[in-house]
């Protein structure tokens, strides 16, 4: 079983259309969305949910107004302004501000904090036309985005061994933090997609060094290569040079923008370059895996 992990620099650079167009050319795959900040995969693939779970994941402090004393403690200790203070409510913990450190229970002279674990968000299996999908939502101000990643992936790993899939493709969120670690260590494959320009470049060298020190095999691939021939070919060389692969480049082209707005994937929305761009690069991930 093979795990292909598409990620990005920075967001905005074509990878979940990328990946959503990979997903109707890829047979038997069970897909991912690790992007568990902003994911919207299920955007493009218009999934069906058909289970449904709570994450948990740190703690949270609740104060007991009955057994409270109002002596202010957890006022006095709390670093993140966390707990608040009304004449007639008395204290208070905002949930967003709530770091769940446990000072302030550690020091409320009468016992009156509770610190339940928290709901940080859902995580969810869907069928789509393509395949199984797992996806997730990390809650407003919630922590622990790689830990929810690892669980998208051990699902998705779950399903794929379950139903006998040869392929896991996951949608990987931008960047080089910790929820991209937490998709990309242990993957089969790493597919970089970048852009173009001088930021782009910068921030695929973070992904590519990224990448190494994982020591993941790395392929790349430049969006909207033709707005900028010169540093695309310079991309491509430093790529080359850290031991990369390239699977291919996709021309600026109309359609991609039309296909979002549609809500479908590049390759099933008509055959402009990009689309045959994308079933290039589909071929090339299938050469470089075998």
């Amino acid at each position: 079983m093979k795990e292909v992990v598409v990620v990005s620099g920075k967001g905005g650079t074509g990878k979940t259309s990328l990946v959503a167009s990979l997903a109707v050319l890829a047979p038997d795959a069970v897909l991912a969305d690790c992007d568990v900040d902003a994911s919207d995969l299920h955007l493009v693939l218009a999934p069906t949910i058909e289970r449904r779970e709570d994450f948990w994941s740190g703690h949270e402090a609740v104060i007991r107004q009955e057994d409270c004393v109002g002596c202010g403690a957890c006022l006095s200790h709390c670093r993140f302004g966390a707990v608040k203070q009304e004449e007639r409510a008395g204290f208070s913990i905002d949930r967003l501000s709530c770091e769940g450190c446990g000072v302030c229970v550690r020091f409320c002279p009468s016992g009156a904090i509770d610190f339940p674990e928290r709901r940080s968000g859902e995580w969810y299996v869907s069928r789509t036309r393509f395949g199984p999908l797992v996806h997730a939502c990390l809650g407003i101000g919630a922590e622990n985005s790689g830990k929810l990643v690892s669980v998208v992936r051990k699902e998705a790993r779950r399903i794929a061994l379950e139903q006998g899939r040869s392929l896991i493709l996951v949608d990987g969120p931008p960047g080089i933090g910790c929820a991209v670690i937490a998709s990309v260590t242990g993957a089969s494959l790493v597919l970089a997609v970048t852009e173009p320009t001088l930021s782009g470049k910068h921030d695929l060298r973070r992904v590519l060094g990224l990448a190494r020190h994982f020591g993941i095999p790395t392929a790349i691939c430049v969006n909207k290569w033709d707005i900028n021939e010169e540093m695309t070919q310079e991309i491509e060389r430093e790529a080359a040079d850290a031991g990369a692969v390239i699977a291919g480049r996709i021309p600026y082209d109309i359609s991609v923008t039309q296909a979002q707005v549609e809500g479908e994937p590049v390759v099933e929305f008509g055959n402009g370059s990009a689309a045959v761009a994308m079933r290039e690069v589909w071929v090339n991930l299938c050469r470089i895996m075998l």
